[in-house]
């Protein structure tokens, strides 16, 4: 039997506005923006601004060891260059530790969550997937974990991939909330900030698909609201990788936005007639944002190289 979930959700303050829609754009400052990030944070942008909707940006900064000096303020220009204008403050990760630590001992004290001691090579050895601590393991560092009982399923309704369901337990098992380096997990943030923030539509790319259906069993054991769900197509490169993955993939040219944003167009399966062949780039994001129809988006990937625009992405 699933526990209860608690009520108490005073450390976190949804604030979505009044049958608005806001939704947000998220990179994590690990290196300038290419071509997969930019069409991540157009689609979203897109899809809020088509809506009537806040567009909010927030970056995630919670893993400092990955973290490159000076790419969060370089993105926040390329994203000011491309004409993607925000709303709200700017949200970083790192400076909003204290939810994640009211959340995580609200889980805690409720017994959603527990410490666990089990190494790597612990994990590793289960097929990467959690589900009992090793018997008499200590460590003085240990991680935090979601519990995740056995047969625990989460679904959805993904805009584009249609309905989506994971036996979690099964698939993933404990989700890690807290790692062991003492840094805030992932899946723990976005969905206290999801909330704080009063996000009503998360438009990001499938690559994290598999990862909405844990967020959703936090939501529900933290008795928060859930969001509305759009993902959008991933963009390969000439490797067959994810471009953000590629050696080859490289940072898209903000002093020439206009080629990049029809590429991202295009591969948004948007039709190229509805932007203005010539033009200023307000004209050309006006026109976007009349013209988009999340109905046209593709599920499956896109190769790079079939968007034929060197320019935009130059040896991806």
């Amino acid at each position: 039997m699933s526990p209860s979930f608690p009520s108490d959700t005073s450390s976190i303050r949804p604030g979505s506005p009044a049958g608005g829609v806001r939704g947000r754009f998220a990179p994590s400052p690990t290196g300038a923006l290419h071509f997969g990030s930019l069409l991540a944070a157009f689609g979203s942008w897109l899809a809020a601004r088509s809506a009537g909707g806040e567009w909010w940006i927030r970056i995630e900064d919670v893993d400092r060891g990955r973290e490159v000096p000076g790419a969060a303020l370089d993105q926040l220009r390329t994203l000011a260059a491309f004409g993607l204008e925000h709303d709200g403050p700017v949200a970083w990760q790192s400076q909003r530790g204290h939810l994640y630590a009211a959340a995580l001992e609200r889980l805690l004290a409720a017994g959603h969550a527990f410490e666990c001691h089990c190494s790597r090579a612990d994990v590793a050895a289960t097929g990467g997937v959690h589900r009992s601590c090793r018997p008499g393991a200590r460590r003085p560092d240990p991680a935090v974990r979601l519990r995740v009982p056995d047969g625990r399923r989460a679904a959805f309704e993904d805009a584009v991939h249609g309905h989506v369901a994971q036996d979690v337990g099964r698939e993933v098992g404990d989700v890690v909330l807290r790692r062991a380096d003492g840094w805030w997990a992932y899946q723990l943030a976005v969905v206290v900030d999801d909330a704080d923030q009063g996000m009503t539509d998360i438009v990001r790319g499938a690559d994290l698909l598999d990862s909405t259906p844990r967020q959703l069993l936090l939501q529900d054991a933290l008795g928060l609201p859930r969001p509305r769900y759009l993902h959008l197509p991933l963009v390969l490169g000439d490797d067959g990788r994810k471009l953000s993955k590629s050696d080859r993939s490289l940072a898209v040219d903000a002093g020439d936005p206009l080629p990049t944003l029809r590429a991202a167009w295009r591969a948004l399966g948007q039709d190229a007639g509805m932007l203005p062949a010539h033009g200023p780039l307000r004209a050309t994001l006006a026109a976007a944002v009349a013209g988009f129809d999340p109905r046209r988006i593709p599920r499956g990937p896109v190769p790079a190289i079939a968007l034929h625009n060197a320019p935009a992405m130059p040896h991806a």
